[in-house]
């Protein structure tokens, strides 16, 4: 290496190290099996969705060990034609003790994690969010608030058909999820999966009692 070529690195090299320095990332590109991962992950992504949906579909009719749920969205009548992308597939994981469930324009709190369908890079499905932070721990984490009108018509479906303190595995065809219509970390036509928990519900203007407050308990009023 010539003294000329030394002197043209060297400003490249204090770039460099002032970045390593500050602990931002250098960006290196290069060509691989890796990039060819990324670049298909999401191919036929709408038609792979689909065909996931129909096969799901067809478990939750055959309902093996019973615990599985078809539920037509709150938005359609059952005079509507309806296809198979107007429910909402849950299997129960645990059940509450509650006996009611809530309404349209009630509060709840919840527990949940959203993830995608199962991909080449992510076998139990990209995790795009999450109602909580540290551990997976009911007796520590804070529940999530909304309204039951607040959310997509599937988790909408989802929380109306709900009693206080179940568990389900909740998936949600595109149709009643975000359509075509991309957020961050969701690709257009995905079939979302939560993991919900339904704590409490309140209807609105009830009174809370503050020892109720932080949602471990079913109330209304």
């Amino acid at each position: 290496m010539n003294i000329n070529t030394m002197k043209w690195m060297r400003p490249l090299w204090r770039l460099a190290m002032a970045l390593l320095v500050v602990g931002l990332p250098i960006l290196v590109s290069s060509c691989g099996e890796d990039d060819d991962t990324a670049a298909n992950e999401y191919e036929n992504w709408k038609e792979r969705n689909e065909t996931y949906w129909n096969n799901l579909y067809k478990t939750a009719q055959a309902n093996a060990d019973g615990r599985w749920k078809i539920l037509r969205t709150w938005s359609k009548d059952a005079s509507d034609k309806l296809t198979n992308m107007d429910y909402v597939i849950a299997h129960v994981e645990e059940q509450g003790s509650g006996t009611t469930s809530p309404l349209y324009t009630d509060t709840v709190r919840i527990h949940y994690v959203g993830r995608l369908m199962p991909s080449a890079s992510y076998p139990q499905g990209y995790q795009f969010d999450k109602s909580y932070t540290g551990d997976y721990d009911f007796s520590t984490m804070k529940p999530s608030e909304g309204r039951v009108s607040g959310f997509v018509d599937g988790f909408t479906t989802a929380l109306l058909n709900m009693h206080a303190g179940d568990l389900w595995k909740v998936y949600i065809p595109y149709s009643l999820g975000y359509g075509s219509t991309e957020r961050t970390g969701i690709p257009t036509y995905s079939t979302l999966i939560f993991d919900l928990k339904l704590v409490a519900f309140y209807r609105p203007g009830a009174t809370i009692p503050e020892w109720k407050a932080k949602g471990y308990s079913f109330f209304e009023e």
